[in-house]
């Protein structure tokens, strides 16, 4: 499950070349559920970097902390909350990374889940607009997670899907049919994701400096582990 997500600046012009950047991205060393987040959609026909409280909250939720920040994909269909986003508001949300909690004989240690090249991830999320009046509204937005694949299961079972670049208008456009939509939601190959050790000091939300995301160990690649 993503618990917390790490957002450095990100070039998102040179990975989605037609993006129309309105806001700054929202940058996060230790980026916490329930704080508002960039996220990439359609808007007339064009892709735009928004901003949306990450926690979906649809107009018939009443309690604030009820408000899921991730869906299963395998409940897309099935579930209410989830179903009328996905089937027109899909959107992605840019990040560097995604730290996740391996348990411990004492404790939990956080690792922080990257591309082994370091590059952007793009993550895919459904949204809402939730209208207080006819001019007011406020937009939400969930991350839509997968099994993990094999190799990172060890460290969580689940993480966010991850939609490849050449995929990205497919995954927002709300023309692109419910199946095809769907196919795109799969675990990250294994050769693509790596994961390091970082410092407890994430387990605070308080905390975002850069060392959140600074390595305290060697880099975990499949790879690695075949040879």
């Amino acid at each position: 499950m993503a618990g917390r997500l790490y957002i450095p600046p990100l070039d998102l012009g040179r990975l989605l070349p037609e993006l129309h950047q309105e806001s700054p991205l929202l940058a996060s060393a230790n980026l916490a559920p329930r704080r508002p987040v960039s996220h990439v959609r359609l808007e007339a026909g064009r892709t735009c970097l928004a901003r949306a409280f990450w926690g979906l909250t649809p107009s018939w939720l009443t309690v604030l902390d009820h408000a899921p920040h991730c869906a299963r994909a395998e409940s897309l269909d099935s579930r209410p909350m989830f179903r009328d986003a996905f089937s027109a508001r899909r959107c992605l949300v840019p990040a560097g990374g995604v730290y996740v909690w391996k348990l411990q004989p004492r404790f939990k240690q956080p690792f922080l889940v990257v591309r082994v090249d370091r590059g952007p991830m793009l993550l895919a999320g459904i949204w809402c607009r939730y209208h207080t009046d006819l001019t007011e509204y406020t937009d939400s937005t969930a991350l839509v997670t997968v099994p993990t694949n094999g190799f990172l299961a060890p460290l969580s079972d689940r993480l966010p899907a991850l939609i490849d670049a050449a995929d990205a208008l497919r995954w927002l456009d709300p023309e692109t049919p419910r199946e095809t939509a769907q196919a795109l939601l799969r675990p990250a190959p294994r050769e693509l994701l790596g994961a390091f050790p970082v410092s407890r000091r994430v387990n605070d939300p308080v905390n975002q400096d850069p060392a959140c995301a600074h390595p305290t160990g060697p880099m975990l690649r499949w790879n690695e582990q075949e040879r």
